[in-house]
């Protein structure tokens, strides 16, 4: 009741605030932002900002299990709540891993319907990576809330760019909810080369780049990065009271394989280990915070494991086999860390295969692969980084909304 009670009230503000202002008063590309208190406000519990943008809209949610409201020590979900605000939500869109966050990474995800709403759920991941027309024609607003990482490779930000092409081509008003980064506070990787291009990496950018998913968007449409330089009307719901330096531990998993901060914060130093025979952990309740294989010595390494099915890994690299490696659960991270992948290879018998076709998409590049074979420290491998990470700083400065 007490529930119901808020929300009404939150419907009567809304209500005068969209007397206030009309949607003519949108531009084409907007940042709204409003000063409250000092707690966190992620965009989608600023209800009472962009419910107005909705009023006689019809809705369509690109979401998942992370697209969740604070609300009285627990969380609703946005489609449930914006359904008891009788916003007109249409049908719902899910990016990789599906709507609920179950599937594997990589693993087809079909469309079906929401057991809780009804709503039609259809899939942004498999062969439709980008709306077709025919599922959102009757729409006028694509409604975006999707927890990042902030790693290039976490495809995400692929789901963002064809929603807001799809948007572009179609007169279609995206609104971005953001939310934190997590790995926000530094920029570090090698670019992405253009030849490179793929699902888990789509544009000119490091492997770690230090904005939110609110900003990324800005930059996407500022770089005229969507299919032949169009631009999609886009409006970002800011977060409150953040900074890029902002602690944020995630309320809930952003994908199955990614089950705490930890993980987080390695991931963007041990993904590069799906690019090689080595597994990171996928088939243990450590996901990307470990790493080993059967053929790296015991001598070496002392930590083991046996990868075995699990959620988000039905069939994980060395099933069933004793591998050996190490634990990094505890190691403290500050930055994106090359030293465990170099030392894996250092350590790996030279007769076997190391690498798989996969690392030069991961790397966005086949140079970190080739200074890796002819035996380039971690040093001198971030060197050749730092010009165009300068140049990418420069270009990510036109776009940030927090400093």
């Amino acid at each position: 009741m007490k529930a119901k009670n808020t929300y009404f009230f939150l419907f009567i503000l809304i209500l005068f605030a969209g007397a206030c202002k009309s949607n003519s008063q949108i531009n084409k590309e907007t940042i709204i932002k409003v000063n409250k208190d000092t707690t966190l406000q992620v965009g989608a519990s600023r209800l009472t900002t962009y419910l107005p943008l909705l009023k006689g809209k019809k809705i369509g949610i690109v979401g998942n299990q992370t697209s969740i409201i604070p609300t009285n020590n627990d969380y609703t979900h946005l489609v449930d709540t914006l359904l008891t605000l009788d916003v007109n939500v249409l049908k719902v869109f899910s990016p990789e891993h599906g709507f609920r966050g179950k599937a594997d990474a990589g693993e087809k995800v079909v469309d079906g319907v929401d057991t809780k709403t009804g709503l039609p759920i259809y899939s942004l991941y498999g062969s439709n990576k980008k709306p077709k027309p025919k599922f959102i024609k009757d729409l006028d607003v694509l409604l975006f809330d999707l927890q990042d990482v902030g790693v290039r490779f976490y495809t995400y930000i692929s789901t963002l760019h064809y929603i807001m092409e799809a948007a572009a081509q179609h007169n279609i008003q995206v609104i971005v909810l953001d939310r934190p980064n997590p790995n926000a506070h530094y920029v570090d990787g090698p670019m992405l080369e253009d030849k490179f291009k793929s699902f888990v990496g789509m544009h000119p950018v490091p492997i770690v780049y230090g904005m939110t998913i609110g900003e990324y968007a800005k930059m996407i449409n500022g770089e005229k990065w969507l299919q032949g330089g169009i631009q999609c009307d886009l409006t970002v719901i800011s977060l409150e009271n953040y900074t890029h330096d902002t602690k944020y531990n995630l309320p809930v998993k952003p994908s199955p394989n990614l089950p705490n901060a930890k993980a987080i914060e390695l991931y963007p130093s041990l993904c590069f280990f799906e690019g090689t025979t080595v597994s990171c952990g996928r088939g243990t309740d450590k996901q990307f915070q470990v790493f080993g294989s059967p053929l790296l010595s015991n001598n070496y390494y002392d930590y083991s494991f046996i990868p075995k099915p699990n959620e988000g890994a039905k069939h994980p690299k060395h099933e069933g086999n004793q591998c050996y490696g190490k634990d990094l659960s505890n190691v403290k991270v500050y930055h994106m860390n090359l030293e465990w992948l170099l030392n894996a290879y250092a350590s790996y018998p030279k007769e076997e295969k190391f690498f798989n076709t996969f690392f030069n998409k991961l790397a966005g590049t086949n140079k970190l692969q080739e200074q890796i074979k002819l035996g380039y420290t971690y040093r001198d491998i971030r060197k050749t980084w730092l010009p165009d990470l300068e140049k990418f700083k420069r270009v990510r400065n036109r776009y940030l909304i927090y400093k």
